[in-house]
């Protein structure tokens, strides 16, 4: 049976049936206390009443904490998503309880981040802090929905067609050349891109044990998809391989990703492509590949691409070329 007091101002129910923790909340009126009381009662018989309470103490920033010390350790890109999910959890946004974020005050938040970061970068965030919410549903015992499922995401941008010239490929491969203090293993790094169309983390972990210099093949044991695949090297890749030194760790680039990053948008800066990003590398390779590989089943088996549909996200043809072609 509930019962109701008026305490500091506000109207407090409290809902006691056997076998059931006793539940509390306050309002401002008796009318929304008894209606709230009567919701509860209805569940509980019914057997379907979960209690709150979980959500009520837990900050969003509690949740990711957990997150990260629990799940994050398992899986794939690990350090990054740490970064992003801490970063969130310093933010306003972080310090709600759980109970607190509706779709109306994510709403708020989506469109200020829109005024600070690109759409792209708001989908991520809003991608990751659903991920946390429906894994704690699941796995913790956090009763509630997932109010991130509720709330319209920003409308994606088209996607990025930034390929170079060959004067600007030129530029871009003079500035990454070594010089002074720079570092060795850019340059390379950038080369087996555009050979190879992989991506940064798969160079990044690749092995000498990996490379077979006489077949021209490098093994990825792991990639975005989850999925082994074998990549075969053009001759200026296994040139390029060839002329490396071999580190003590047995990694064929010693270099971490963040240090990469930075050599590379200084190297951008300094030959006047500011706008390149590493990862446009992989949609100039899939473009030159296509070329050379015009079955699609042999170029998707290269750069790893399950589906037409994504593999054309990469694809740039040149009109001028198709023009060509036609006659």
């Amino acid at each position: 049976m509930a019962t109701f007091r008026f305490r500091a101002n506000r109207w407090q129910a409290r809902v006691r049936r056997l076998g059931t923790p006793e539940q509390t909340k306050s309002f401002l009126s008796r009318q929304d206390a008894e209606r709230w009381a009567r919701s509860v009662e209805v569940e509980i018989d019914k057997g379907s009443y979960v209690s709150p309470s979980g959500a009520q103490r837990t900050t969003l920033s509690d949740l990711i904490q957990r997150y990260i010390r629990d799940v994050l350790p398992s899986m794939k890109g690990a350090k990054e998503d740490e970064i992003r999910l801490r970063a969130i959890g310093r933010r306003s946004i972080g310090k709600l309880a759980l109970t607190n974020l509706t779709p109306e005050l994510l709403g708020r938040h989506r469109d200020a981040r829109l005024q600070v970061v690109c759409a792209n970068t708001v989908i991520r965030e809003f991608a990751y802090l659903s991920s946390v919410i429906n894994h704690a549903r699941r796995e913790w015992g956090i009763h509630m929905e997932n109010p991130f499922t509720k709330v319209r995401r920003p409308s994606s941008p088209p996607g990025r067609n930034r390929i170079l010239t060959p004067a600007q490929k030129a530029l871009l491969l003079e500035s990454v050349r070594p010089k002074g203090r720079q570092s060795i293993w850019v340059e390379p790094i950038v080369v087996l891109a555009l050979e190879t169309a992989m991506r940064r983390g798969e160079l990044l972990a690749l092995a000498w044990q990996d490379i077979d210099l006489q077949k021209q093949t490098a093994q990825l044991h792991t990639s975005k998809n989850g999925e082994r695949r074998c990549i075969p090297l053009s001759r200026l890749a296994v040139h390029t391989l060839t002329q490396l030194p071999r580190h003590i760790s047995g990694k064929v680039f010693p270099i971490t990703a963040y240090a990469l990053a930075a050599a590379f948008k200084r190297a951008t800066i300094r030959c006047g492509l500011a706008d390149l990003r590493f990862h446009d590398l992989r949609h100039m390779a899939v473009t030159e590949l296509s070329k050379r590989l015009p079955n699609l089943v042999e170029l998707s088996a290269v750069t790893g691409h399950k589906s037409l549909r994504m593999l054309q996200r990469y694809y740039h043809p040149n009109p001028a070329e198709l023009a060509v072609k036609l006659g």
